[in-house]
């Protein structure tokens, strides 16, 4: 993947589909900062035909597909309309500071019996969908995971972008939006992601680092045998402040290892 004349281009990305929804370019220096978005679907055509609809009003420069592939909608140096009314450290209006990623995913989901469904009527297995608190609201709820696809490629974006723009933050739209936006929401590892990018956190295959160890913040914290709210608890809750070692991570989890291994929700371990 590379960037040439502010256009993706290599492997997994498709034909550019042009979209009307722009401001023409930024202005030198103001481009600093890139915007996590979610589709709140579960494909990227419906979304994609949004997105260039000149009566919707509304755009992002990129959409990244389950599979990991992206379409371009708009060059990078000029401005898209994805962030709306937004505020962040003193700055208002982030569309004229930002590009725009959308990832194809449903959002927040709601249960019925053992049935997981989207606000447009999409059912989802329980193996596709995760239990956390949004970091705007303080009562778990449920949310469509990211495929590890839709992570590799954003994580790639994401580098090319940080190189060849001096981007200098990441931000989720819930985070410029709170009241209004829930997206990129909890299934999508913002903090850890960021983080990983920002400090150079990748090894030389591309991933990013883990730290090696952690405590347990909440006060009590399930340890499970797979990386999902409704797999079988592997042994006795962890309890505040139970050090772990951190293995692997997963859609927002970590594996860890105490007196055995399994899955924990990674909001509540604090790095060491």
């Amino acid at each position: 993947m590379e960037i040439k004349n502010h256009l993706l281009s290599g492997r997994n990305i498709n034909k550019m589909v042009k979209s009307p929804n722009q401001s023409g370019e930024f202005k030198s220096g103001d481009l600093d900062t890139v915007i996590m978005h979610y589709t709140t679907g579960g494909s990227a055509r419906p979304a994609i035909n949004t997105l260039t609809n000149p009566r919707v009003k509304a755009s992002a420069h990129v959409v990244i597909d389950r599979d990991g592939s992206i379409t371009q909608l708009i060059p990078f140096n000029k401005i898209a309309w994805h962030a709306g009314k937004s505020f962040y450290k003193g700055r208002s209006g982030f569309n004229k500071y930002s590009i725009g990623i959308e990832m194809v995913n449903a959002g927040h989901l709601s249960k019925s019996g053992n049935i997981f469904r989207a606000w447009y009527g999409e059912a989802f297995n329980p193996s596709d969908v995760q239990e956390a608190i949004h970091r705007n609201h303080t009562k778990a709820k449920y949310w469509h995971v990211y495929t590890q696809e839709q992570l590799d490629s954003v994580r790639d974006l994401c580098g090319l972008l940080i190189d060849k723009y001096d981007i200098t933050q990441i931000l989720g739209h819930e985070e410029i939006a709170p009241k209004r936006k829930s997206d990129p929401g909890p299934a999508f590892p913002l903090d850890k992601f960021r983080d990983a990018l920002f400090s150079g956190g990748r090894d030389d295959d591309g991933d990013l680092d883990l730290p090696e160890s952690g405590r347990v913040t909440a006060n009590s914290l399930n340890i499970r045998s797979k990386p999902k709210s409704d797999s079988t608890r592997v042994a006795k809750s962890l309890p505040k402040g139970k050090k772990v070692s951190i293995l692997d991570e997963h859609n927002g989890w970590y594996k860890v290892a105490v007196e055995v291994e399994g899955w924990v929700y990674g909001k509540y371990v604090q790095y060491e």
